[in-house]
């Protein structure tokens, strides 16, 4: 096996890790990117997109339970939710839910504005585009989905991208609907918000083809800023979502769902091909010991009366309130839990989070074991489990606590955990936790999850509008970067400006007018935020209207520091007349006629002259009263470092060897 010698240790630190040591574990990552799309409505229904709340007008109960496929079999995340016996909630607004998310009426056509936006996605990433859409039903069955199914569609398979001096490929594009937002997840009750329920997103899917954790990330990086591009999807909070693929020698894929900041994507990748390894070497320890799935010894003990005056809190609380306590002893599993698996992890964690998944019991800590029994019981009543329990010195105990009807579910769950880790890796779906971390979430749904839906015709891709949408591209982002550079642009605005839909004017006011890149860019970048911040609204400024007022400086008509005010007053006039204003009466307006030097000259002359008579306590203060006074005057007709420079010079050497 590959990296063997490397798995019989423990892993470096995260930040001493080199792209030799991934090498070494055979470590590979592929990526699941969820955008979602900028359109008015839902995909399948004509409620509309984008529109949350808190509030809600209703709340709907379910319950999951699985059926048989026409295979006449069950899903093995089904039978999963099943035990958790969860009550799902469902909040809803009438203002963004109707009958169609809960599958009582039939799905509309899909949304043709949706589906353009996927096209063009799909021809960036050079997609082998399909002749015919066939929409399909994917079980979604953490209950996120009432319905219990996505409709999801697949639009161009085998495309790529380029990283670095390589290809990475793209396995397939798929368009469908977007799940609820979880509210909370505590015990048997599971809430869920409707409002994000069933708006487009588009899901890049790529091979795995990235062997470090930064190259997960870059890549990441890319086809986020790929999609944004377009600029026809959304930003902001939520809007875009990463599952990442991680697989080591010796292991399986096991997916990491949900992952919120790219920059998260490398210290999750790192823990769980540490975790992968740990699992590995726990195999074989087990193995060792002559321990493998099918020589599994487990056995469930009711030690509630054993327990019953314990000192451990939760235990002690547990038991007053009428609780369960039961003990899980694994045969041969001694130390085995207190082997470390991520960061500031061990391997008891595995069963902790079966325990709190499956069995619900939520509330932490929710299992002791013996490999630690310092840190919980009395040796005392440690001693006492061994007998009334008959486990053995090479054997582990687990206790849980709860309900008669959890604890059970959990001792099952422990049985079946030891199990597998005399397989090695389970194939799981895990948690993204904040401090880099992952944690159990589901078993990963199997191949078979997706079938035709009969409810929507097929769809012809016609090569007419594929032209159409292609004829109207982006450029690609990478390149418009290196144009931004080439451009002088700093690199500080180089990302923002290759992903605004002002990027191309930026280039056209710096190469055509001769702006300076820098002072173009703080415009169009900072300068607009802060209209939007003053609840103005900058998209009612046409191209053209931007380019004639940076003209109108470029030409000597406005000063630098009036380019804003033309701008602002610009906007002023949009929000009243046509957005095809003229700029030249803004100017005449606002009397920002450029001021010459030897005007401002004078005008330091008569204030120095009138401040003869006022009393400063040092010569900075001076300064800066004079520049008040020389700026109320002037402001926005000549450039303000222009003044300072001038009545420096005016105040003379003593001004200068200070400024020195």
């Amino acid at each position: 096996m590959a990296g063997q010698a490397y798995m019989d240790s423990h892993f470096k630190p995260f930040h001493e890790m080199q792209a030799e040591d991934y090498a070494e574990i055979g470590l590979r990552c592929g990526l699941e990117i969820h955008q979602q799309l900028l359109t008015e409505k839902k995909l399948f229904c004509r409620c509309p997109a984008g529109r949350y709340t808190k509030d809600y007008d209703a709340e709907i109960l379910r319950h999951m339970r699985p059926t048989l496929s026409e295979l006449g079999e069950y899903d093995g995340t089904a039978l999963m939710e099943k035990k958790t016996k969860k009550n799902i909630h469902y909040r809803i607004h009438h203002e963004t839910v109707c009958t169609y998310e809960f599958d009582d009426t039939p799905p509309f056509l899909i949304n043709e504005s949706a589906l353009d936006i996927a096209i063009e996605i799909a021809l960036l990433l050079r997609l082998n585009m399909v002749s015919e859409l066939h929409i399909a039903r994917k079980q979604y069955l953490d209950g996120s989905i009432p319905t219990g199914f996505q409709r999801t569609t697949i639009l161009g398979v085998d495309g790529w991208i380029p990283y670095k001096d390589r290809k990475i490929r793209i396995r397939q594009l798929g368009l469908e609907e977007d799940a609820c937002r979880e509210v909370s997840d505590e015990g048997h009750d599971r809430v869920y918000r409707t409002d994000r329920l069933g708006m487009a997103l588009v899901e890049p899917v790529t091979y795995p083809d990235m062997r470090t954790p930064e190259e997960a990330a870059d890549v990441a990086q890319i086809l986020r800023k790929l999609c944004r591009s377009t600029g026809k999807v959304r930003t902001g909070a939520g809007a875009a979502r990463e599952d990442v693929n991680v697989s080591v020698a010796g292991g399986t894929r096991v997916e990491i769902k949900g992952v919120s900041k790219i920059l998260q994507i490398p210290h999750l990748i790192y823990n769980e091909a540490s975790r992968q390894c740990a699992l590995l070497r726990i195999r074989d320890i087990l193995k060792s010991r002559g321990i493998t799935p099918d020589t599994i010894e487990c056995q469930s003990h009711d030690v509630t009366r054993v327990l019953s005056k314990a000192q451990y809190e939760p235990i002690r609380a547990a038991v007053s309130e009428g609780a369960t306590v039961r003990c899980v002893v694994i045969k041969g599993f001694a130390g085995i839990l207190d082997e470390p698996t991520q960061e500031a992890t061990v391997f008891a964690s595995e069963f902790s989070d079966r325990v709190r998944v499956i069995a619900c019991l939520t509330r932490l800590p929710n299992i002791i074991h013996s490999d630690s029994a310092s840190e919980s019981l009395s040796a005392r009543d440690w001693k006492a489990l061994r007998k009334r329990t008959g486990t053995g010195d090479g054997d582990t105990m687990i206790l849980v606590w709860g309900s008669e009807m959890d604890t059970r579910t959990a001792c099952d769950e422990i049985r079946i955990r030891a199990t597998e880790a005399a397989t090695g890796v389970p194939s799981d779906t895990r948690q993204a936790h904040q401090d880099g971390t992952n944690g159990f979430e589901r078993v990963l749904p199997g191949a078979d999850r997706m079938y035709p839906d009969t409810d929507l015709p097929p769809i012809v891709i016609d090569p007419t509008r594929v032209r159409r949408v292609k004829s109207q591209l982006p450029e690609y982002v990478w390149d418009r970067e290196e144009r931004c550079r080439q451009a002088g642009l700093p690199e500080a605005f180089v990302h923002q400006l290759s992903l605004s839909r002002r990027g191309e004017l930026f280039l056209r006011i710096v190469n055509e007018l001769q702006i300076n890149p820098t002072f173009a860019a703080i415009v169009l970048c900072q300068r607009f935020k802060a209209f939007c911040r003053e609840g103005l609204q900058p998209d009612r400024l046409t191209d053209d209207i931007i380019f004639d007022v940076f003209k109108a400086h470029a030409d000597g008509q406005v000063a630098r520091e009036g380019v804003v005010k033309v701008l602002r007053h610009c906007l002023a006039d949009c929000a009243q007349k046509s957005p095809t204003i003229d700029v030249s009466e803004s100017l005449s307006e606002l009397n920002l006629e450029p001021i010459h030097e030897q005007e401002i000259a004078q005008r330091i002359v008569d204030c120095l002259q009138l401040s003869e008579t006022a009393s400063f306590g040092t010569l900075r203060q001076k300064h800066r009263y004079l520049m008040g006074q020389l700026m109320a005057h002037c402001r926005g007709r000549i450039d303000g470092a222009k003044v300072a420079e001038l009545l420096g010079a005016s105040l003379g050497t003593e001004w200068s060897l200070q400024e020195a």
